[in-house]
């Protein structure tokens, strides 16, 4: 059982998860993983939480894709959050016939943070072996979850998709809109997100778009549109799929995240904004060929 909160899914945490199966592999186990939702941050009300990287929906698919057997949820609740360590052991891992864990070099549980890695192996007397995964480095620099958020922040896409070792994902189903896009020559696919994401930096993307099993490729603003409405809105995400006129309302679609072009920002009428999405789309085709 690899065990920890997982959100991204990054590199650092897919190496501990595939040490999991690595070891599930030599000794003829299942392979679980152990995740908490909600987020410790959300319900604690601490540090830099502000959505989710892969809501519980993306993490399930990609652990079945990397051949994770089972995933387990344990409900974060405030009085989950005062569980003493040897509890969480007792009462949590022994029951499921835990053999071996598997946990990041920065793994803590149980009340006040108080279980370790060190520790967790003794508390179950001895009845499950663990093993520690060093931090995964990328030029240097400790891969983790609240680089990502800050890379995201800061309209980093690369960097976040070099983080996650794919790239950024939102799923949602694509909603009404004002239409406004229509009228002026570039329709959107105006998407409401299926999860309390992370919101990236507002601003204009070139993104991948997935519908069913097709990929397509688009330019995406992600914000408030501000030309039209006083910015107090909550950001939309709106997509200019290229040589693409189908009506696509109800569907559940992806966006994949490639590049940041530019920040939001406010024109002085349409003619002026028509000219820049004409001049993002075009520069958003050159990013998708390379």
């Amino acid at each position: 059982m690899a065990i920890g909160q997982f959100d991204g899914l990054h590199l650092g945490h897919v190496s501990v998860i595939r040490r999991a199966l690595e070891m599930g592999r030599s000794l003829g186990l299942p392979v679980a993983v152990l995740t908490f939702h909600p987020h410790p941050k959300e319900v604690m009300g601490k540090g830099d939480y502000e959505g989710y990287l892969t809501p519980l929906r993306d993490k399930e698919r990609i652990l079945e894709e990397l051949g994770v057997d089972y995933m387990y949820v344990g409900e974060f609740t405030p009085d989950f959050s005062k569980v003493l360590p040897a509890d969480f052991v007792a009462n949590v891992l022994l029951p499921l016939e835990v053999e071996a864990a598997v946990v990041g070099f920065d793994f803590r549980f149980g009340f006040m943070g108080e279980g370790t890695a060190e520790s967790l192996g003794p508390l179950s007397g001895g009845k499950i072996a663990v093993e520690t995964v060093s931090p995964f480095l990328l030029d240097g620099e400790k891969v983790g979850s609240s680089g990502i958020r800050a890379a995201l922040k800061a309209g980093d896409a690369e960097k976040a998709r070099l983080w996650l070792g794919r790239p950024y994902r939102v799923q949602g189903t694509v909603v009404g809109g004002d239409k406004r896009g229509r009228t002026i020559g570039f329709p959107t696919a105006n998407v409401d997100p299926s999860g309390h994401y992370v919101t990236p930096a507002k601003g204009v993307y070139a993104v991948r778009f997935g519908l069913g099993d097709e990929v397509l490729d688009g330019v995406m603003n992600v914000g408030v549109k501000p030309t039209f409405t006083d910015g107090s809105v909550k950001p939309t995400f709106e997509t200019h799929l290229f040589d693409f006129d189908r009506s696509i309302y109800g569907e559940e679609v992806w966006m994949d995240f490639v590049r940041y072009i530019r920040p939001e920002r406010k024109f002085s009428g349409i003619d002026e904004l028509v000219a820049q999405i004409a001049k993002d789309a075009e520069e958003a085709r050159r990013i998708l060929k390379g």
